[in-house]
């Protein structure tokens, strides 16, 4: 029921991703260029998801626990730290050359183009590319 429910809920998510335009890079980039050609639509695409998210977060996080699951898996600080930044500006210049984030590209692997699976698999290496810096990092730490 689980793993039904997660695809049940990714599949909404791609589909309205795909709907709001935001798998499509060439929207998204117009979106980016104020001095431009500026397409504000998605802002009301992520106004409508604040709309929705936002009450949404009260309401379920007003609930004893989830329904799959042993906890909420939430952040245990609020601290805004070097990697946090550093994330964020990575994910926002990455989303500002290429025109995909994480979040409209996999909806866009459907469709087969060639840099739609370019920018999934730079994802997926800049990934295990942290995922062994962190671990180093943490070793070495260890080691002093």
């Amino acid at each position: 029921m689980r793993l039904l429910t997660a695809f049940l809920i990714g599949l909404l998510f791609g589909t309205g991703i795909l709907i709001a335009g935001m798998a499509n890079p060439a929207k998204v980039l117009n979106f980016f260029d104020i001095a431009g050609t500026w397409d504000p639509s998605l802002a009301f695409v992520m106004g409508g998801a604040l709309l929705v998210a936002v009450p949404g977060y009260r309401l379920v996080l007003g609930r004893p626990g989830p329904l799959f699951e042993q906890g909420f898996q939430l952040p245990d600080t609020r601290r805004i730290d070097r990697p946090l930044v550093l994330g964020s500006l990575t994910f926002g210049l990455g989303w500002g050359v290429a025109g995909f984030c994480p979040g409209g590209a996999l909806p866009a692997l459907g469709t087969g183009r060639g840099e739609v699976v370019m920018f999934v698999a730079a994802f997926i290496a800049g990934l295990l590319l942290a995922r062994l810096t962190r671990t180093l990092m943490q070793t070495r730490l260890r080691a002093t």
